[in-house]
C-alpha cells in the first residue's frame, strides 16, 4: 500500500464510525472538533538549514528581563532544579518584549507552567501560529496528525477507540524520556503545549532537567562526555507510522543527524546532557558494546533521577512551555482504561543546531 493510499484511509480515523447526523452531533458536542487529528496526503521536501535568532538574547538587553511577571498573582518554583508555575499572567496580552522575557525565563528554568489560559487556547490555530513564529521557524512533524489546513500544529490524541501517539504496548512502562524530534538538524527550542481535552485523572507529563542530570555526574566523566557525539534517528518513528499506526503516513523522509552528547545553551551558557532513549541510537566512534554501555548508564540515570524531575498535573486552561534544549519529558499513559479522551496541541519552533559544550567538536559520522 502506498503512502497516499494509507493517508486516504487514515485521514478520517478519529471519526471512522460516525456518519451523517452522528458526525454533526459529535462536532456540536465537542468544542475542539475542528482541531481533531487530520492526516493530509501532502509530501514535504527535506528541511533546509536556517539562521535562528533566539528571543532570549533580546531579553538580556531589557532593563528588567522579568518584567512580564509584574502582574503575576503568584509565582511558585515547582522544584529547586526545574520548573516555575505562574498565576495571574495572561499569555494573550504579552507584547513582543514580554514574549522575549518569557523565552529567557523558560531557558533559565527549563519549564514554565501557566494556569487559567482559556483565552489563549480558544483563540484557535491562526493565533497559535502567530505565537509560535515569535520563537522560531515552526516545525512540521513528519508523521503526526494536525488540524486540517494547519500542519504546523502537532497533535497528540487518544480516546476509547483511537490512538495517534508514538507509543508501545510491549513495555511494562509508558514512560519514555525524550526531547522532541531530536533527530532534526535543528531540533526545537522553546515549545508550547496544552490540552484541549483531558481525562478526569491521569495523563500527567513528567519533565526532567538535563542540566541537572549532567551536573550530578563526576567532573572526569563530564569531561569525557563532552568529547562525544551521538546519532539521533527518525527512522524508527517513520517505520512505526508506515506499519499503519499513528495515522499511517510519512510526509517527509526520515533523517539522522549527529549531535553533541553535551550541548551548550546559546543564551544561558548552561551545559546539558543531550541524549534520549527515544531517538538517540549510538555514540559515534565507539564500538557497539561501548556505546550501548554508556547510553544505558545515561538513560538509567535520567530515568531514576526523581530529585531532578517535575510532574505537571493538567487542569483545564493549563499551558506549559519548556526548552527542549535543556529538558526531557515523558507523557504518562495511565488513563487508558477510563476510555476518556486526551487531546493535546503542540506549537514547536525550531532552534539552532545543537552547540557542542566542547568547542571544535567534530559532528560527523552518520
Amino acid at each position: 500500500m502506498s503512502v497516499v493510499e494509507t493517508v486516504t484511509e487514515a485521514s478520517q480515523a478519529p471519526s471512522l464510525n460516525l456518519r451523517g447526523e452522528d458526525k454533526e452531533q459529535k462536532a456540536e458536542l465537542y468544542p475542539y472538533a475542528h482541531l481533531l487529528p487530520h492526516f493530509s496526503p501532502e509530501q514535504y521536501p527535506p528541511l533546509t538549514p536556517f539562521e535562528h535568532e533566539d528571543p532570549g538574547f533580546r531579553a538580556l538587553q531589557h532593563a528588567d528581563p522579568r518584567a512580564f511577571l509584574k502582574n503575576a498573582t503568584n509565582v511558585v518554583e515547582l522544584t529547586p532544579n526545574l520548573g516555575t508555575e505562574i498565576h495571574g499572567v495572561n499569555l494573550v496580552t504579552l507584547d513582543s518584549d514580554g514574549r522575549d522575557q518569557l523565552a529567557l525565563e523558560v531557558a533559565r528554568r527549563g519549564l514554565v507552567v501557566f494556569r487559567n489560559q482559556h483565552e489563549f487556547i480558544d483563540r484557535g490555530p491562526e493565533s497559535y501560529l502567530e505565537w509560535g513564529r515569535h520563537f522560531g521557524r515552526l516545525h512540521i512533524h513528519p508523521t503526526s496528525g494536525h488540524p486540517k489546513d494547519y500542519p504546523q500544529i502537532h497533535l497528540v490524541y487518544k480516546d476509547a477507540k483511537s490512538s495517534f501517539n508514538f507509543e508501545r504496548e510491549d513495555s511494562i512502562t509508558s514512560t519514555v524520556w525524550h526531547s522532541d524530534v531530536s533527530y532534526e538538524l535543528q531540533p526545537p527550542g522553546l515549545t508550547t503545549f496544552f490540552l484541549l481535552s483531558q481525562p478526569t485523572t491521569g495523563g500527567d507529563t513528567l519533565f526532567t532537567s538535563q542540566v541537572s542530570t549532567l551536573k550530578k555526574l563526576s567532573p572526569q566523566f563530564i569531561a569525557f562526555l563532552r568529547t562525544l557525539s551521538a546519532v539521533h534517528s527518525g527512522v524508527e518513528q517513520a517505520e512505526f507510522s508506515r506499519s499503519g499506526k499513528r495515522g499511517g503516513i510519512v510526509r517527509r523522509e526520515p533523517v539522522e543527524h549527529v549531535h553533541p552528547v553535551v550541548r551548550r545553551h546559546p543564551v544561558t551558557g548552561d551545559e546539558a546532557l543531550y541524549i534520549n532513549r527515544q531517538f538517540t541510537r549510538r555514540i559515534v566512534g565507539l564500538k557497539r558494546e561501548e556505546s550501548e554501555a554508556i547510553l544505558k548508564f545515561l538513560y538509567d540515570h535520567i530515568d531514576k533521577s526523581g530529585d531532578l524531575q517535575a510532574r505537571v498535573k493538567w487542569q483545564p486552561g493549563t499551558v506549559v512551555l519548556w526548552d527542549n534544549r535543556v529538558t526531557a519529558h515523558s507523557a504518562i499513559v495511565d488513563y487508558g482504561k477510563s476510555n476518556e479522551r486526551r487531546h493535546g496541541a503542540r506549537i514547536t519552533p525550531q532552534a539552532e543546531r545543537p552547540i557542542p559544550a566542547l568547542e571544535g567538536l567534530e559532528l560527523a559520522g552518520v
